[in-house]
């Protein structure tokens, strides 16, 4: 009876070492086939600037307008702030910039705040009243689908109403339905941040790489291995790597491509 007791309590504890570790555990399993890189090789406006034999420090190029949102507002879906400044700074050197997902319009407005004054945003978003006409669909992961009923539910966002807003233009619409071919080669900054299930980041994905111009970024939001939800994105981008050259940035769950 002591062997069979003792024998439950290694496995009650095996089950809870994987229960709080289990991302981690997901993580060390799941084959990753992107590089990962440092953030100067993104952009040379990353590259600090020597101030002190022993300091460096960041540039003009990447000083920003930034806000930050206090943790007692629940906003799901977010960029880090880490994320969300480089995405700044990447804006104050985009003229056309396209984001699929707007969710509370965080990111957007942080692009509009940092773009040039003459700037052009547009940010696809499902419209709360048609949210019953997104199903799933093969190879589709559950809790993804249901991050975008919940992510798709703001009719209002934080830029609007204010002077910014004018900047940007959002399309009420499934991604799924968008019409790439009416803005191939136009967009300097796209930021892919939609809905995570297999089918719509399989589809923005291949709307995006028709619409970045030469030399233009392309940035995924979410890839995150190991983590449930980003499990489709971790699953596309791997895939398309294969044809694409797509890296990852350190300390952050963003990758980019670079339009050639």
């Amino acid at each position: 009876m002591i062997i069979y007791f003792s024998f439950f309590l290694i496995l009650l504890n095996l089950f809870l070492i994987y229960f709080i570790n289990k991302k981690k555990i997901k993580k060390f399993f799941t084959k990753n086939k992107i590089e990962t890189v440092h953030l100067d090789q993104l952009n040379d406006i990353f590259i600090n600037k020597q101030v002190d034999q022993n300091l460096f420090g960041p540039k003009e190029d990447v000083i920003v307008k930034n806000f930050c949102i206090p943790p007692n507002n629940p906003i799901v879906g977010m960029t880090s702030d880490y994320e969300a400044w480089i995405i700044s700074s990447l804006s104050k050197i985009s003229n056309n910039i396209f984001e699929f997902g707007t969710c509370s319009g965080k990111t957007t407005y942080l692009m509009a705040l940092n773009s040039p004054t003459n700037a052009k945003i547009i940010s696809i978003t499902l419209n709360p009243k048609n949210i019953g006409e997104v199903y799933k669909q093969k190879l589709d992961n559950n809790t993804a689908l249901r991050n975008i009923y919940n992510e798709s539910k703001y009719k209002k966002f934080l830029f609007s109403e204010t002077k910014f807003e004018k900047k940007i233009e959002i399309l009420f619409q499934n991604s799924l339905d968008f019409d790439e071919n009416l803005f191939l080669d136009k967009f300097d900054l796209i930021f892919i941040d939609g809905g995570h299930t297999y089918s719509v980041i399989k589809n923005d994905s291949e709307k995006s790489f028709k619409m970045i111009k030469p030399n233009g970024i392309i940035l995924w939001h979410d890839f995150v291995p190991g983590k449930e939800s980003a499990k489709n994105v971790v699953k596309y981008i791997n895939e398309i790597s294969n044809i694409k050259i797509i890296k990852h940035i350190k300390d952050t769950s963003l990758c980019y491509y670079k339009g050639g």
